[in-house]
Formats: structure tokens, sequence, C-alpha cells
């Protein structure tokens, strides 16, 4: 990374402002603003999440909050009610009380003498959730969003259903949030009640993959937050941005379809990363075009940004299959609206000699292997090692797929392909796989992009109903959207699968789908040769990097094990953030997180996931841990969760709780 110093002007830090909500709770916040702010005020941009503005985003904050500050604004990082140095309990995401608080937070910045009164919102993930939400409720000194790797529809389109079908990431992101719900506030911000306050958050938190699995359709739970059930709702500027590897980039073409007022949108190769951050590379000079986007709608300043088309997209070349890339080779293209006028709906029928593109109407069976699925990385890539989809060669192998022929020229698609298939399955309830791969000459198959449908939900989310075996059904199995170019000479492939675990879970029973061929297709976005110029987006810069020395480097694991004898699969990761020392204010802070997928090729009841956290925190003579594990099993009728929460003040064991649930299947 390209390091901008020094800053074209002198910036202040307050490293913690308490900030009083209406009920009296009070949220602590660190604020970057130019030196002179308050005798000449400035527009201000707040970020409002969980992580802990003091320790664990210090490090990416500090290279971005100063930059932004120097460029002549007020840059305010809040923590959530419930974290980091923030009082209160937070016991779910985007509640009610979240999103009050945040539009408090809104009109305080709005008040204060370095703000000239203008309020731009600013996110990542959570953060890029919230803001969308805040947007939907029109606080007042609101002006602009950027939101980036988020989601209108936190049903279809988030880390805990798709399709439908339930995520393994469900399991995993509710683990992560168990494991920093238990941190403590720091006592050099807060004193003496740093204790009470911490033990207040140990024992209201709750278990929220619980919350989350009693809702397995889409409800009034899901719908709230969700701002696609009223996109008329956001009449602010929004700039929404994602990455191909992320788990997230679908919102990005809604948005940019859907919102009412201006809109732009920009998806790279990246995976859930802020895009100076991108990885798989390119990166870019985000900070710069953020810049442009707030001096227009903040500052009223001529950047141009508005006279460009609203969508750029990182048209992705042919890659060997890797579970990790660091560069992906591609360029850059722009579409004048979405739907683009560049894109044709292709369609590819499905032959019955198994020819993509072909004819014939035949009846094809299959029922996958439960090892389908042991390549396909997570849901949500962080660019982190394994993570990625691998060489899909055995995933085919227990699939039905469908090739076409040696394609004769370059082939670009842009946008979401979406399978009509015409089925029948032998259960009632039951799922597809469908996988978009590019196979090379030399039969090497890199996915390019997927779909999962719980066919239970082929007419509704809210109100799945169960399949009579025998009977046939058309469905709708939508793919993630995905800019690629297909080499001459490879083919493309479809390829379908009854499993895909550990990315969903398994099915009660093992299932029988077969498809009518001649009722069935492929429907590609075809994109046409397009010469525009697009300009270039840089180089990444940033400011100075903070102090930090790491005792342990960050490390990510990822493997695969099969049981000889068994036949049993088992994929481990294992994430270290690293053991990190924060030279300035002298705190150590670290977080190990372990996961385990297992199940038997030829037994859906066998799977389960287990997640533990380990998060350890000290400074001078003050030390805390805490360790968190989830685990999630299922029958034929029910889940079962349980859950232990272990924490530690110095050598103290001061907490030690259990949670044991069972929860029905409600066609998943």
């Amino acid at each position: 990374m390209k390091i901008e110093t020094p800053l074209p002007c002198p910036v202040r830090e307050l490293e913690h402002v308490e900030i009083a909500m209406r009920d009296g709770t009070r949220l602590a916040a660190r604020i970057w603003m130019p030196e002179d702010a308050g005798a000449a005020p400035v527009p201000a941009i707040l970020e409002y999440i969980p992580y802990r503005k003091n320790d664990k985003t210090l490090e990416r904050d500090h290279a971005r909050a100063p930059w932004m500050a120097a460029q002549g604004y007020a840059y305010v990082r809040v923590d959530l009610r419930g974290t980091g140095d923030s009082e209160g309990v937070m016991v779910d995401e985007y509640t009610p009380t979240e999103l009050q608080d945040g539009c408090d937070v809104i009109a305080w910045i709005a008040d204060q003498g370095w703000c000239d009164g203008g309020v731009g919102i600013v996110g990542i993930s959570w953060g890029g959730f919230n803001g969308l939400q805040l947007a939907a409720l029109r606080p007042p000194a609101l002006k602009a969003v950027v939101t980036i790797c988020s989601t209108d529809d936190r049903y279809a389109d988030d880390i805990h259903y798709m399709g439908g079908a339930l995520l393994g990431d469900h399991l995993s992101w509710a683990s992560v949030m168990f494991g920093i719900n238990t941190l403590p506030p720091d006592p050099t911000h807060v004193g003496d009640r740093w204790r009470a306050m911490w033990e207040e958050r140990l024992d209201g938190s709750g278990l929220w993959l619980e919350k989350w699995l009693r809702h397995q359709t889409r409800d009034d739970f899901w719908k709230h937050g969700s701002v696609c059930e009223n996109f008329a709702d956001i009449t602010v500027p929004v700039y929404a941005v994602s990455g191909w590897a992320d788990g997230y980039c679908r919102s990005v073409f809604r948005l940019v379809e859907n919102l009412p007022g201006p809109v732009k949108g920009i998806v790279g190769p990246w995976s859930h990363r802020y895009p100076h951050l991108g990885a798989p590379g390119p990166a870019i000079d985000w900070l710069t075009e953020e810049t442009r986007w707030w001096d227009h709608w903040l500052k009223g300043h001529a950047t141009g940004i508005m006279d460009e088309p609203p969508l750029r997209l990182y048209l992705q070349d042919h890659a060997a299959p890797q579970s990790h890339y660091a560069h992906r080779d591609g360029r850059w293209i722009t579409e004048p609206a979405w739907p683009s006028p560049n894109v044709t709906r292709t369609a590819l029928a499905l032959g019955a000699d198994g020819r993509l593109g072909g004819q014939g109407d035949a009846a094809l069976s299959i029922r996958s292997p439960l090892w389908v699925g042991t390549q396909a990385g997570k849901w949500c890539s962080y660019a982190h090692a394994g993570d990625q989809p691998g060489d899909q060669r055995r995933e085919d192998a227990g699939s039905l797929v469908f090739d076409t022929a040696p394609l004769e020229a370059d082939l670009d698609i842009a946008g979401d392909a979406c399978l009509i298939l015409t089925l029948q399955v032998d259960r009632p309830v039951a799922q597809v796989a469908a996988r978009l791969v590019d196979v090379a000459p030399d039969g090497a198959a890199t996915r390019v992009s997927y779909g999962l449908l719980n066919l239970t939900h082929h007419d509704s989310h809210e109100h799945p109903e169960p399949l009579d075996p025998g009977r046939t059904y058309t469905v709708e199995v939508p793919f993630k959207h995905v800019a690629q170019t297909f080499r001459a000479g490879h083919r493309i492939r479809l390829a379908l699968s009854t499993s895909y675990f550990p990315i969903a879970w398994t099915t009660p029973e093992p299932v029988t789908l077969t498809v009518h061929t001649g009722q069935s297709h492929l429907d590609l976005p075809v994109r046409g040769t397009d010469d525009t110029a697009v300009r270039d987006l840089g180089t990444p810069r940033a400011g100075m990097p903070l102090d930090v020395t790491y005792s342990e480097s960050p490390q990510a694991e990822w493997t695969v094990t099969e049981d000889r004898d068994t036949g049993r699969i088992t994929i481990e990761t294992r994430d270290h953030e690293g053991g990190a020392h924060i030279d300035t204010h002298g705190f150590y802070h670290s977080a190990e997180g372990q996961e385990r997928y297992s199940l038997s090729p030829d037994d859906p009841t066998s799977a389960e996931g287990e997640v533990s956290w380990t998060h350890v925190m000290r400074r001078d003579g003050w030390s805390v841990r805490t360790l968190t594990t989830t685990r999630l099993t299922a029958d034929s009728d029910s889940f079962r969760i349980t859950a232990r929460l272990q924490a530690w003040e110095g050598d103290t064991r001061i907490r030690d709780r259990d949670w044991d649930v069972t929860i029905p299947r409600t066609l998943v």
C-alpha cells in the first residue's frame, strides 16, 4: 500500500468521547477532525459498528480516518450500545434500539460546533447494513451514504439463508458475535465501572444462534431492516460497493436498479474488504474515490463523480482453480444502467445427452454424495487461505453436469445467471445447488458462480410448502452476479447437486432429483463487445499506519480430511487475528477462531458444525480472557444447539454458562 504522507492539514484526534442517548445510555466515540474544525466547521462522516473503536478496528481506522479528516471532514467512529466502550447490552443485530441510537448520534454530530450540520454515513458489512437502514428512517442531517459489502435483504441475501437454504455461515457468524459480545470495555476509558458493564454483557447478550434459528422463513424478524421492503424510503444518495468473492455482491445491482435517488455502484474482484485493502487484487485508490463522493454531496464541489456511468464492474478473466487468490486478471467495464442495454439474456437448453445448449428430452437423475461442497469455500470470503472454491472436478463427479462444446470465441457475461429447472424429487424436503463452471482445455474446473434453492421455497420464502414426491415442478434458481470472460476453447459447465455442505446445511433425508431436460434451460447474461474507455481507479492510498507490534502474526488455515474407513469428511479452519500490542497505549489483544464441519457421505443427519473463539485482552496488571464454543447438529425433525461461555479475569473464572436448545426444523 502506498502511504499518503504528510497529510494535507493537521488532524486532531479525540480518543474517547461519550454521547448520551435519549434513555441516558452513553455511547463511545473516537473522532478525528481537521485541527481548525472548531473555528471552521466541516461535514462529518459516521461509522457506526460493534467492533471496538479502541482496539479491534483501530489499526484499520488509523490508516483511514485521519486521511479522511485531512480532506476536510470529521470522522466519527462510534461503538454500538453494549460494545467496545459503550454502555448497555447488545442483544441482536439491527434492533430498533440500535437504529434509534443511530438517529440520535447523527443529530448529536450535526449539532456539534465542529460540524457544519451535514453528515454522511459509511460502513463495511454491519456498518453498510445499518447505513442503509438509517437512511430509510430519514434522519434530517443525513445527506449521503456509502455502503460496502452489505445487503438490502436480510433473509434472502445475507449470511443466514440463501434461496431458503440454511447457510453454514449462519453458525459461523453467530459464533463470531458470541465471542465479541463477551468482551469488556477498556478500564482506561470507563474507569472502575468496567467490571459491572462487562458482567451485564456476559449475562444479557444471549445466544444469537438460537434467536436466528427460530426464524427459518422470511417473517417479520427478517423483514425488519430489509430496505428492499420499500426502496422508496431511501431518498439520499447511495454509493454501493462489493466484490465478486464477497457474499454481498448481488445487493449492489438491486440498489442501482431500484433506489429512487442518486446511486452509484462498484463491484471488484474483492472479498469482504474495503476496496483500498481489496483482495484478491487489484485494490484501488478507494479513499480518493470516496472523497470525491463526499465532496460532491457534503460540500457541493464539482468532482464529476455523478457524470460517470452509475455502475462499474471488474470483468474477470479465466483463472486456474485455487482456494485463495492474491490477484485476479481482468479489466474494468462500466454500465449505463441496470439492467444494462449491453447485456442480452441468452438461453442454453439442457440437452438429453448432457450437452449445455443441446437438445432432446430426457429424465436424468442425481443423488449426490454429501461430500459435494467440500471444495466450495465459504459463502463469504475474507481472503483467507482456503475460503474460495477449489478445483471443481471432484465436486462435478458427484453432480449432474451439462457442458457446452468448446467455445469458438471469447464469451463475456455480466450479471445474474438463472436456471429454469423442471424437476421431480422423492422427498418432501429437498434442495438443489447449481454451479456455473469454467472448464479449461486441460479439464481444470473453476467455479464462476452458483445458486441455491430450498425447493420447498419454490413459490415463497415466507410460506414454504412440503414437496409432493413424484410431482413435477418448474422452479427458478438465481445465481450470484458475476462479470467473467470464458475464453475460446473453454467449455461452460452447469453442475447440479442435491447437497452443498457446509455452505448449505443438509436436508433431513437423502434426496434423488430428476431433471427433465427438454423443459429446462440456463439463462446467461451475455455481454456484448464494448470499447468504452474507463477511468483508472489508481493505486491504494491511506494515512500513516498505527504502531502495532505483533507477538504472533495473523494466520489462516483450511484443511479437508477424509477417513478412509468410514468415508467421513471433515473440514477444519483456523483464523488467528494475531497477537497485537498497540504501542501507543500499551493495550494487547488477540483472537483465535476454529471451525469444524463434518459429515458422512450418505447420512444427512450426521452433519455437525462446531465453532470456538478465544479472546485475550490485557494492559499493565489487568487481563481478561473469554472462550465461547457453539455446536450445531440436526436429526430429521429438529436442530440442536449446545453452547458454552467461559470468562476469566486474570486467573479467576467469573462465568461458566451452558446452553442446550432444540428447535424444530421448518422445511429446511
